[in-house]
């Protein structure tokens, strides 16, 4: 290279000097067109400056797992080679399935298997999470900690020391664990704690809370007074799993926190504990509005609405403004009878379950705020008696009238798996599928019989009426990734077209009409469906293996 002075190192520097000239810049001209040229090689191979070294970082730990069979690392290592491929990538090939909608059940599926996931594919994997919230879960499962060792490496990873499962964590000490392993333990997670960043103390506190509960809330409450709104917001969020009565007298302390968001998320946990409190203080003012009238000749709820919203109410998590479009009155009504025990209501009213009650007559038009705020107490503490009764028979109309605040959905949630299947599968056959997207989605997959069959009867009943696939895009979709496989040779005499003119071609589906989509729709289905049948066998152990399936 040619001498002379030290040239700069930024590229920035070297075109300033460049326009300017080097009469005016101390550099002689061939060093800086040394200089350029090396660092024109440097940018087009994207190549930055080497930082000065520093330590290595600790090896990866062990995953004792087992590796998963050969067959599915390789369904693996194209799954996400479709998924890193984008837009323009593959994706639906004609007729085939979408194998980027699989992903998320075949890692439900491996995980299932407790494999772990091949070192080589971890950064793919990461990668996908990272684009796909809905895949972290199931992700980070399945890479172990040796995804959580390469997300310490990557700012682009940092998501996963957030989202990270219990299981991926350090292991916090047990009443086994020796003392010298717990002291470190003990030590590794204090550090955390109070110097970590707040993706890396999220993953803390969920992964503590989950086993040991008490802990996490005692590590919460050392810091809790010195973190910021938004903070104190995500950590109190934590608290859902495993909640308790234990959790109290932290939560009522936090009924007093300057942000209204916390105040509001503290008082909504509170009310998912029925014996809480704050529970009681909402009981008693719900009561105070609600009550039975037996002089006439039919038992009726009458509702005294409060007339202004107090220091005390608002100090429980009562919002004292309303919405646009909504009254003072009722709002504040929702509030307290949503925050209430539903335990109080069958004395209240002299009712023997949840089913007399929601069938007494409320007066002067307050049914649909009474019954609202009792669906979102159903949901909110998780009452599949409350939640049978609000929604009534399956074949009735999806939305009686007055009734626009009800939400099969979230009221299906409170519901057992089986019986949430049965639910929907009278629901479909009464009314069909234009109002079943949502009710479908909260449905446990493989979609439990008669679910499966409804579904599919009810897409044979749309064909038969001359209606077209595309009409019910969404349900077919979800029908791909959520019937069981099992009902793939069952659907094969749906794709057989009606018989047509001796010398029409076989591949015609014009002259068919929508009887020539519909066929084509359902193969798509019946080939997904095979697809998913091949990736679960090719996830099952060796040994166990059936011979000779879908080969």
């Amino acid at each position: 290279m040619t001498e002379g002075p030290a040239m700069s190192t930024t590229w920035d520097d070297l075109v300033t000097t460049a326009l300017l000239g080097t009469d005016r810049r101390p550099a002689s001209p061939g060093a800086l067109l040394d200089e350029a040229a090396l660092r024109t090689v440097r940018r087009r191979a994207a190549l930055l400056p080497a930082a000065p070294p520093g330590p290595l970082p600790e090896a990866a730990p062990e995953d004792v797992r087992p590796p998963l069979p050969e067959a599915a690392r390789r369904r693996l290592a194209l799954l996400l080679a479709e998924r890193a491929a984008g837009p323009g990538g593959s994706g639906r090939r004609g007729g085939g399935p979408d194998l980027t909608e699989l992903l998320p059940q075949w890692l439900a599926a491996a995980n299932g298997h407790g494999y772990r996931a091949p070192e080589a594919l971890l950064p793919g994997l990461l990668d996908a999470a990272r684009a796909r919230s809905d895949l972290r879960p199931g992700a980070l499962a399945l890479g172990g900690p040796r995804a959580l060792w390469l997300a310490r490496l990557n700012p682009q990873w940092r998501y996963a020391l957030r989202d990270a499962p219990a299981s991926s964590a350090a292991p916090a000490a047990t009443e086994t664990t020796g003392t010298a392993e717990a002291v470190d333990g003990a030590a590794h997670r204090d550090q955390v704690w109070q110097e970590g960043l707040f993706a890396e103390r999220v993953a803390l506190l969920t992964s503590l809370r989950r086993h040991a509960p008490a802990a996490a809330r005692e590590l919460l409450a050392t810091t809790w007074a010195q973190e910021r709104a938004e903070d104190r917001l995500m950590f109190l969020d934590t608290l859902r799993d495993g909640l308790s009565l234990a959790d109290e007298p932290f939560l009522e302390r936090a009924l007093t926190d300057r942000g209204r968001t916390v105040r509001a998320v503290a008082a909504e946990l509170l009310s998912a504990l029925p014996a809480s409190a704050l529970a009681g203080r909402m009981a008693e003012r719900a009561r105070a509005c609600v009550a039975l009238d037996r002089t006439g000749g039919r038992p009726t709820v009458i509702v005294e609405a409060p007339h202004e919203c107090d220091a005390a109410m608002r100090r429980d998590g009562v919002v004292a403004k309303p919405p646009a479009g909504r009254g003072e009155r009722s709002w504040w009504l929702g509030q307290l009878v949503e925050a209430a025990p539903l335990g109080i209501w069958c004395e209240r009213l002299g009712v023997a379950g949840a089913a007399e009650a929601v069938a007494l007559p409320v007066a002067d038009g307050w049914r649909p705020d009474l019954h609202a705020a009792w669906c979102r107490a159903a949901v909110r503490q998780g009452d599949a008696e409350w939640s049978r009764a609000l929604l009534g028979p399956a074949a009735s109309p999806p939305a009686p009238s007055g009734a626009s605040w009800l939400d099969p959905a979230k009221l299906l949630s409170a519901l057992p798996p089986g019986e949430r299947a049965g639910w929907v599968a009278e629901f479909i056959a009464a009314h069909g599928l234009s109002e079943a997207f949502r009710l479908l989605g909260v449905c446990a997959v493989p979609w439990a019989e008669p679910l499966g069959r409804a579904v599919v009867d009810a897409l044979d009943t749309a064909r038969e009426a001359g209606g077209y696939p595309w009409s019910f895009s969404g349900v077919m979709g979800m029908a791909e990734r959520c019937l069981d496989p099992d009902q793939a040779d069952l659907l094969e005499e749906l794709t057989v077209l009606p018989s047509g003119p001796e010398d029409a071609s076989p591949h015609a589906v014009a002259p068919h009409g929508a009887a020539g989509y519909w066929a084509e729709a359902y193969q798509r289905l019946i080939g997904t469906l095979r697809l998913r049948a091949v990736m679960l066998e090719e996830l099952e152990p060796v040994l166990r293996r059936p011979a000779g399936r879908w080969c």
